[in-house]
């Protein structure tokens, strides 16, 4: 354990990968056979409306991402979980905790669902029980969602998991001429 200024973080170790199993959902590593759906999260519409990032081109794109998650858990950088329904191998959505600081004990939280899965309660699930692995396994004082003001589907999640409003900023576009207003959500770990 690591003593951090706001309490002792457990030491990040992502290594045996935490599989994480749910009454209706498997929350595995990701694979390079994820490559379509992690291509369709990348370059739907529907999927991208509230993010700042462009959209995917190429199944390249896809697996070059895939690539760059794994690398980055084997490194303890972050944690993303595909998200599966159970009885089903097909990736539907990913979890993660990542901008993980052990000084301050915190990580944000991300998420992403193809949309034929919208509205099913998926996302509430996978959400519930990372917040659990943040607080009870990884020992995390705070978990923070950075999360754009229109998505109104995203906030309600959030404030079901008991997530609060902290600050509302606005922020430019990285790569296109377009200001959003953002909000970003904290919960604490009720142990401190």
């Amino acid at each position: 354990m690591k003593e951090t200024r706001s309490g002792i973080m457990n030491k990040i170790e992502f290594t045996p990968f935490p599989f994480i199993t749910t009454e209706c959902l498997d929350l595995t590593e990701l694979a390079l056979e994820d490559e379509k759906e992690v291509f369709i999260l990348k370059s739907d519409k529907k999927v991208l409306r509230f993010m700042d990032r462009p959209k995917s081109k190429t199944i390249e794109e896809a697996r070059q991402f895939i690539k760059y998650i794994k690398d980055g858990i084997i490194k303890n950088k972050w944690i993303l979980w595909a998200i599966r329904v159970k009885g089903n191998e097909k990736l539907v959505g990913t979890v993660c905790l990542w901008n993980i600081s052990e000084h301050e004990s915190r990580a944000d939280i991300g998420y992403e669902l193809l949309p034929n899965f919208h509205g099913k309660g998926i996302m509430q699930e996978a959400v519930a029980v990372v917040i659990k692995y943040g607080f009870e396994t990884m020992n995390l004082y705070s978990i923070e969602a950075v999360v754009n003001a229109n998505n109104q589907k995203s906030i309600k999640l959030l404030k079901r998991n008991h997530f609060t409003i902290m600050k509302k900023f606005r922020e430019k576009s990285s790569f296109q001429d377009k200001i959003s207003e953002m909000e970003i959500y904290e919960l604490m770990n009720k142990r401190y």
